[in-house]
């Protein structure tokens, strides 16, 4: 073959989808470098990008029988796959990202206030001899600190989250 002509890549398909590993070369060498075109224009992330363009060359050989020639060219074929399979990776991408936000949003809040200083003054060891309006101000703020400690900690999760 000379090595400055066009390949014919829906021969090469053919005789790939005929299980022909030269040809599979053949594929691999003419189209890699558009396929990881196409997938850093969508994704714009080298690493995630050079991932696609390989599942996308695994793809081409394991589909090579499913391509049609009357509906397309193998290049159009080959980076139409490209193309949906950085998508997909986008959307994966997203999906993640939101459902790790959704989480976050979801840890349940901590119980109010009132509630807190329910608690506490049952466990309290303060004296019976303090005033009520003493007590009353002891639990409160053992209660808002323990309502301060519960937020640092949720910010804590979502720091940790977003890193």
């Amino acid at each position: 073959m000379n090595p400055s002509a066009k390949p014919d890549l829906q021969r090469l398909l053919h005789a790939v989808a005929l299980g022909d590993q030269e040809a599979f070369a053949a594929v691999y060498d003419t189209v890699a470098g558009s396929v990881l075109g196409v997938a850093r224009a969508v994704l714009r992330d080298q690493a995630q990008s050079e991932e696609v363009a390989q599942d996308v060359l695994m793809e081409v050989w394991r589909t090579a029988p499913r391509y049609r020639p009357e509906r397309g060219s193998a290049l159009n074929w080959i980076l139409t796959l490209a193309h949906r399979r950085a998508v997909d990776r986008v959307r994966s991408v997203e999906a993640a990202a939101r459902d790790t936000k959704a989480a976050l949003l979801d840890i349940s809040p901590p119980p109010p206030v009132v509630a807190e200083a329910d608690a506490l003054s049952e466990e309290s060891d303060l004296p019976e001899s303090l005033p009520l309006p003493e007590q009353a101000v002891r639990i409160r703020g053992r209660a808002a600190a323990a309502a301060r400690r519960a937020v640092v900690r949720r910010i804590r999760v979502f720091i940790i989250f977003s890193c």
